[in-house]
């Protein structure tokens, strides 16, 4: 499942701005939201990441349980009744997906690139080292919200539109290309019920729009430093099957 982010923390601010009118620079919106939810500090103590929730997807229901570790392991689960397991994964060097539909596959790419950037557990404080460009498109309402409009470029892939609400500065939605086995599409995913977590305050409903589905994904608890069990991010058989043979790969 497509991603920024499981994670993405925010600090509410009462009311007050954080920018000058006429003086927003794109990186200091970027900082700013590092430095609002929670600072440089309180993400880098962050070593590893348990989240879990559930999930509707086109009338179906079912769980999602997501592990992270730094700096770029990953492995998340959404196990939907009447489908069974999606499963998505990183060790570092190798981005794959495994369904009961499409079978295991390595990804490639651009969506290799965007999967180990949703991997990277320090992306947010970390940022310059995952884009290379940044602009302020100016000012758009968000659901009666004036935000920030910035356009990030990754160092591979399409440019990202990432909305910052202007007096919490708030991620509350981002518009992003992504690679899919039927094809390249456009995603929209928006942020909202923001609670505390063990410091860091986190989006617990994240809706994410595909021309194939509307997904809607109610965080339920985020754990940091918790212990991943041995071998979480190993590959499993089927994909180190194709990585240890190319020419099969889907």
């Amino acid at each position: 499942m497509s991603r920024v982010r499981l994670a993405i923390p925010i600090l509410m601010l009462s009311g007050v701005a954080l920018f000058a009118a006429d003086d927003v620079k794109p990186e200091a919106i970027l900082d700013k939201y590092v430095e609002v939810t929670g600072g440089r500090a309180a993400y880098e103590k962050i070593k590893t990441e348990l989240a879990t929730g559930t999930v509707e997807v086109m009338g179906m229901n079912g769980t999602l349980t997501s592990y992270r570790a730094a700096p770029d392991q990953a492995y998340s689960v959404v196990d939907l009744s009447g489908l069974g397991k999606f499963e998505e994964g990183s060790n570092g060097q190798i981005a794959w997906a495994m369904d009961p539909m499409q079978g295991a596959r390595i990804k490639e790419g651009n969506e290799k690139a965007a999967a180990l950037r949703s991997a990277a557990l320090y992306m947010e404080t970390h940022w310059r080292d995952f884009y290379k460009d940044e602009k302020l498109a100016g000012s758009e309402d968000v659901g009666g919200k004036a935000c920030y409009k910035l356009i990030l470029t990754p160092n591979q892939g399409g440019p990202e539109t990432r909305y910052y609400d202007k007096t919490s500065n708030l991620l509350v939605k981002v518009i992003l290309p992504v690679t899919t086995p039927q094809g390249e599409m456009t995603a929209e995913m928006d942020f909202s019920d923001y609670r505390a977590e063990d410091g860091i305050n986190t989006p617990h409903t994240i809706e994410q729009k595909l021309p194939t589905a509307d997904i809607v994904v109610k965080i339920q608890h985020v754990k940091h430093n918790v212990d991943i069990p041995a071998g979480r991010f190993d590959l499993p058989a089927e994909v180190k099957a194709l990585a240890d043979n190319p020419a099969e790969k889907k």
